[in-house]
């Protein structure tokens, strides 16, 4: 049986789009922070008026045009695979502005939702803006390319990166948190983790857990799944001969991230 924070392709037909994954709010224990993931085909369109929450379309594989009013942001999206390990485009919409995706070719997008605290301008986030950085050392090493940063004004609470992380290696690692709001030390921000793995057969491990223990769930992580990360530390471990990626999506009261180690395997830190 699944952990209440594991979940599994949905795989469901609505309308002319395939949703292949769907974290709400009123379904999930997180109050800041949602996620769809769409498969379209060509010409096909998904439609929605975002309300009280801003979203970032990814370009996950695939082509898409995704207007908002008079922005229109043609044949966007770089890569067929996300292990092309590639940036990628994004559109940022604000709350309150209607959007439609529309499938150029064969296309999924990632839709990455977070509340919309004052409104802002529609903006295309080109593959060619997005940074890159190498985290880590030892066996903690990965690759990630910060869509929204905090250091990026272009959202209002939102935060998305997507990060690879080779076999052999833990991601996420040392464990660290940030599940309270105690500025400077730390930023409370929930999260959600979207997989991919390459080969597809593949596996990994995420642990999400506290330093109470209250919540503690260690999942085998499939191509595909989501894990949602509500509070604690959130380690990824990934077996030698596969290869990770995963979309993190991340929001709270304040659009900072800043974390916590877990104290017990901080020392990893200050090997030479």
């Amino acid at each position: 049986m699944a952990s209440h924070l594991q979940r599994k392709p949905l795989n469901e037909r609505r309308g002319e789009v395939r949703i292949v994954q769907e974290v709400l709010k009123r379904d999930s224990r997180l109050k800041y922070v949602e996620f769809r993931l769409i498969e379209l085909e060509p010409g096909a369109a998904y439609e929605e008026t975002l309300e009280g929450d801003e979203c970032c379309i990814v370009a996950l594989t695939g082509r898409i045009t995704v207007a908002e009013g008079e922005h229109v942001f043609e044949n966007i999206g770089t890569r067929e695979s996300v292990f092309e390990r590639k940036p990628t485009d994004s559109v940022f919409v604000s709350g309150g502005k209607s959007i439609a995706v529309t499938g150029v070719t064969k296309a999924r997008a990632a839709l990455c939702y977070s509340p919309s605290l004052e409104p802002l301008p529609t903006k295309l986030i080109r593959a060619d803006e997005v940074g890159t950085e190498q985290r880590g050392k030892y066996q903690n090493r990965r690759t990630v390319h910060n869509i929204l940063p905090d250091s990026d004004p272009t959202a209002s609470s939102l935060l998305v990166v997507e990060v690879y992380t080779e076999g052999g290696n833990f991601s996420s690692y040392p464990p660290h948190k940030h599940d309270r709001d105690n500025l400077p030390q730390e930023s409370f921000l929930e999260e959600t983790y979207y997989h991919e793995i390459d080969p597809g057969q593949g596996f990994l491990f995420q642990r999400v857990y506290t330093d109470d223990r209250s919540l503690d769930e260690t999942m085998a992580v499939e191509h595909g799944d989501v894990v949602i990360v509500p509070a604690g530390y959130h380690p990824v471990g990934v077996p030698d001969g596969y290869t990770s990626y995963y979309l993190n999506v991340m929001a709270g009261p304040k659009r900072i991230w800043k974390f916590h180690n877990d104290p017990d395997h901080e020392w990893i830190l200050n090997r030479p």
